[in-house]
């Protein structure tokens, strides 16, 4: 009997996922470790005749370390931001996305920004956000994984015993045997329709972060399985498997009142 067994494959994809969100997050914790090893320098005050101009010229060694902040970056958390769109998105481009607009012009070559306490400070403080929705994104992959198991239990439990008495024809069962199994067709279908009622008050729900900020479930759910067949894997799923109950239901019935 073919029953949709994507929730498998959901399982298989949040695994993948979270494989992913700790591995970055083990790049921003490297950059951030090579970060905390660069000394900031206070910019000095510009010279009489350069106050017409925008900005503080950047020493020698003010330079060398905006671009070793850009080669850690490159290094780090790049390879793990590029997976889903071009590899050649400009390293720029990358950090504006990951840490902020600012940073991205301040370490550009071409901005006249020095290597200062107050551009590492925002470095250091856009990294920690970063780590926190990180952690966040993690615990929202494992609440998912967890409902998947739930999930997975349930399909297994209906499934097996389907694919069990699907062994035994109904013309090879007697009145009492008929009306067990039609009994336990409602069984399968009332863990069905719990299994619905879970699912849906899970996707109403969220993950929490500390800043008050949420993750919502349904959201994350659409960026999980937007290359699926259905939007929805366990609801498309428990749907299925109903559909299938009813259908046995409706034979075994057919067989009963022939036999009454």
């Amino acid at each position: 009997m073919a029953v949709n067994t994507i929730v498998r494959q959901a399982r298989t994809r949040v695994r993948a996922e979270r494989e992913a969100v700790d591995a970055k997050a083990d790049a921003v914790e490297a950059f951030a470790d090579r970060i905390a090893d660069l000394t900031a320098t206070p910019p000095s005050p510009p010279p009489l005749a350069a106050t017409v101009t925008a900005g503080t010229p950047r020493s020698r060694q003010s330079d060398d370390r905006c671009r070793a902040v850009r080669q850690a970056f490159a290094d780090t958390i790049r390879p793990h931001s590029v997976a889903d769109v071009a590899d050649d998105e400009p390293l720029l481009e990358t950090v504006r996305a990951e840490l902020s607009d600012s940073i991205a012009v301040a370490l550009a070559p071409t901005t006249d920004r020095s290597f200062s306490p107050g551009l590492k400070r925002a470095i250091v403080s856009a990294t920690s956000d970063r780590r926190t929705e990180l952690a966040t994104l993690a615990r929202a992959l494992e609440r998912e994984r967890t409902a998947l198991d739930d999930a997975q239990a349930t399909v297994e439990t209906v499934t097996d015993w389907l694919l069990d008495a699907d062994e035994t024809p109904l013309t090879g069962l007697g009145f009492d045997a008929l009306r067990t199994r039609h009994e336990t067709l409602a069984t399968h279908r009332n863990r069905c329709t719990d299994l619905t009622d879970r699912r849906q008050a899970f996707l109403r729900a969220a993950t929490e972060r500390s800043t008050g900020t949420r993750i919502s479930h349904r959201s994350l759910g659409h960026y999980l399985y937007e290359d699926f067949p259905v939007d929805h894997p366990v609801l498309a799923t428990a749907t299925r498997l109903d559909s299938v109950c009813v259908s046995c239901q409706r034979a075994v019935r057919d067989h009963l009142v022939r036999r009454a």
